[in-house]
């Protein structure tokens, strides 16, 4: 009798710690305030820029409205605010924001940062060089003695050094912090080159008074996992990760915004995957109980936010601006070459 006594003492134990894990401190500050706090990039065309409104537009914006549907069941709570690099870590650690969606590379030191938690990669990009095309370059190893314009605080400057001094090349480097000035300073012919992640550049290229007056280079020099960053929380980061997953399984069983009213009203006739993914009794619900998320969290992210397949090809795909493609990159599903690998909502 002693034994179970105290087997049942453990076991409520446990119960109990795990229900203040589940919990969270950062979940309690979102429900009370009724918004989730996501930074972004002040000015990224594709990614994050602000409308005629105000309101921030773009593929990294939708992971902030992904985030808010599945905890508030409102995308439109996401409280999307812009920010320069540097201080968007910063004002994670101060604990003055809760997440940041802002192309922010996963990197060993990073990571190992107690005030911060990289989540889920949304991104898989990598860096290169853009320079104007009257320069007459073809390939980075023609930059010797050339003039780089880099973000400050950025894995950027890190990789400049290496793959000059790796290629025997001379450099110099005008590290600026601040975007528009950095973009000036390339456009006005201060720089040479301009250092970035692709997609960057090509966000960055149409900024420029005449785009075609600039090329990116072939040349790839670095990995770069673009991810989620938010306030360490495991019910937190929990939400965000399985949210993601939600869109990656969506776009894999072929759910979008478009037909998920019809595919719910039909659910007993779907397979078995989807009816995990938005069945009332099913996987997705438990994880809402467990984790404290609106009970149709799953239908809320896939009717407001959309798929992963819809997001990209809204901001990023062959009919925007940047048409940047997908099919054969990284950034495809697994099952069509890529990474993104949908894991299994049971």
């Amino acid at each position: 009798m002693k034994n179970a006594a105290k087997l049942c003492a453990v076991a409520t134990a446990f119960t109990i710690t795990a229900s203040q894990v589940q919990a969270g401190a950062v979940m309690d500050e979102i429900k009370a305030n009724d918004e989730v706090i996501c930074l972004v990039n002040p000015n990224s065309l594709g990614f994050s820029v602000p409308d005629s409104q105000g309101v921030f537009q773009g593929f990294n914006t939708e992971f902030c409205r992904m985030t808010a549907a599945a905890i508030l069941g409102d995308a439109d709570k996401a409280s999307i605010r812009g920010i320069g690099f540097s201080d968007s870590m910063k004002t994670i650690v101060a604990q003055k924001a809760h997440m940041a969606s802002r192309s922010i590379t996963r990197t060993g030191t990073r990571d190992a940062n107690p005030g911060m938690s990289f989540v889920v990669t949304t991104f898989y990009d990598g860096q290169g060089f853009m320079v104007p095309k009257k320069l007459g370059v073809k390939n980075a190893s023609e930059l010797s003695g050339a003039t780089v314009c880099a973000e400050e605080g950025s894995t950027t400057l890190l990789n400049i050094a290496d793959w000059f001094t790796d290629n025997n090349l001379q450099y110099k480097v005008e590290n600026i912090n601040d975007k528009s000035a950095r973009m000036q300073a390339f456009f006005s012919g201060k720089c040479d080159v301009l250092a970035s992640d692709l997609t960057a550049l090509a966000s960055d290229r149409q900024l420029a008074k005449t785009p075609s007056d600039y090329a990116l280079l072939p040349n790839i020099i670095s990995n770069e996992p673009l991810t989620l960053v938010a306030r360490p929380d495991n019910a937190f980061e929990t939400a965000i990760f399985w949210s993601f997953q939600v869109m990656l399984n969506a776009e894999h069983l072929g759910v979008t915004s478009k037909n998920i009213d019809q595919v719910v009203a039909d659910l007993d006739n779907q397979p078995k995957a989807v009816k995990r993914l938005f069945g009332s009794d099913s996987a997705a619900s438990e994880i809402a109980t467990s984790l404290g998320l609106v009970e149709d969290w799953s239908y809320q992210i896939i009717k407001q936010v959309g798929n992963y397949g819809e997001v990209y090809d809204k901001h990023l795909g062959s009919h925007t601006t940047l048409n940047i493609t997908r099919e054969g990159t990284f950034n495809a599903l697994v099952s069509n070459g890529g990474l993104l690998y949908p894991y299994p909502i049971r």
